[in-house]
């Protein structure tokens, strides 16, 4: 190996060192990764200092909006420091032409992206702020209105991006525009379902936590009101998915929205209770109503005790009267103690008893003779002779001889 052979792959490595990747040195593309790693601390350190107080000073505030904020722009501030060491690092590679284009257009696309990341993640503290308005605006509507805007600043951002790498948006939407008329052709069940639940959203017929039934469906709680179905858990805990046309189409009754629970009884008794054994029990039903701070009265809702019907077996006293409670177990405490009372009002106050279902039954001889009718025992003779014959031989011999005597 001659001097002129180490020289040769000596200026190879300089060419090399020169000119790198794409024509930019080693040394510049060093000096970009060094200012990058620089950034990436600043940006561990922005988290834990700047950040960190930011969180203390709004925690000190008696507002909420200031964390509510804080925790939705978190993620967004911490990419700015990347943002920005990305930008320093593309300088200092001192590239040109099509290169340099081209890193212009990545810092570019991530400043747009970090706008709308931030405007995708302010969306929820601007729900925060829309729930407070509960007179203009459901829960189950800030929702949807939330999801709504996060999905316009998505396609918005991802538009913007499209067009700095010229990528014509406008083609796009055509065609998108053609494709989902005939996507619509096929999918009129989804845009049903989507209209239903705006009109369920917009006549609050209820929200989420409320306890509804819709008939022949289900009946639990509303989980969520989304833009195709509504999940609504059962009692057993199994969540049910409604499609929303169904929720429009059916009739729904809103058990949350109950200002009293109602309580119908047809208490029966005996047709042996006399006239003042009826009126006793009745006045004692009522009373024991009207005292009690646990049954609505009747100027809030209608009450009833009233001798209602003579029945087939009972003489019936209808009951009807409503609870200021609503909560379904304290509901049937209080109608507990209601059958305790009526108990023993009728069997221990009035002397009565309840009835239970019964039927007697009459006989009646009909004709025109009183005299019983004579019931004459077969003679010995002819029991001998049917228990040596069967059934039918009997019965085919009978027949014979009716027939020889005609």
């Amino acid at each position: 190996m001659d001097i002129a052979t180490l020289r040769e792959f000596w200026d190879l490595v300089v060419t090399v060192w020169k000119h790198g990747v794409y024509g930019v040195d080693i040394v510049h593309i060093l000096v970009a990764l060094l200012i990058l790693m620089i950034f990436l601390g600043i940006r561990n350190l922005f988290s834990r200092y700047a950040l960190g107080a930011l969180h203390r000073w709004a925690r000190r505030s008696e507002s909420e909006i200031d964390d509510v904020l804080l925790d939705a722009l978190r993620n967004p501030l911490r990419f700015v420091p990347v943002v920005v060491g990305f930008f320093f690092a593309a300088s200092a590679l001192k590239v040109e032409g099509d290169v340099e284009a081209f890193l212009y257009n990545i810092n570019r696309s991530l400043v747009v992206f970090t706008i709308f990341w931030a405007l995708h993640q302010l969306c929820g503290p601007v729900g925060v702020v829309l729930e407070r308005s509960r007179r203009l605006l459901t829960t189950a509507m800030v929702q949807w209105i939330v999801k709504l805007l996060r999905v316009v600043f998505i396609m918005l951002g991802a538009a913007a991006i499209l067009e700095l790498w010229g990528i014509a948006v406008g083609p796009i939407v055509a065609g998108l525009g053609l494709f989902g008329v005939a996507v619509a052709l096929g999918a009129q069940d989804l845009f049903k379902n989507l209209i239903a639940g705006l009109f369920v959203i917009g006549e609050r017929r209820f929200t989420v936590s409320d306890w509804i039934k819709v008939d022949g469906v289900v009946e639990g709680t509303v989980v969520e009101i989304g833009f195709r179905t509504t999940t609504i858990r059962r009692f057993d805990r199994a969540p049910v998915y409604v499609p929303n046309s169904r929720l429009a189409d059916n009739a729904v009754t809103n058990f949350s929205r109950m200002t009293h629970r109602r309580i119908f009884w047809m208490i029966g008794v005996e047709y042996r209770t006399t006239l003042e054994q009826l009126r006793q029990i009745r006045d004692s039903i009522e009373r024991y109503i009207l005292d009690s701070d646990e049954f609505a009265t009747p100027e809030e809702v209608s009450t009833f005790v009233r001798i209602d019907s003579f029945n087939d077996s009972s003489i019936d006293i209808m009951l009807y009267c409503f609870t200021r409670t609503t909560v379904w177990g304290d509901w049937l405490e209080i109608k507990e103690r209601l059958a305790y009372r009526i108990k023993e009002i009728v069997e221990e106050e009035a002397g009565a008893g309840f009835a239970f279902p019964s039927r007697s039954l009459y006989l009646e001889a009909s004709g025109e003779s009183s005299e019983p009718f004579p019931l004459s025992p077969p003679s010995a003779a002819s029991q001998v002779a049917a228990a040596g014959q069967l059934p039918g031989q009997a019965a085919a011999e009978s027949s014979s001889g009716g027939s020889s005597k005609s």
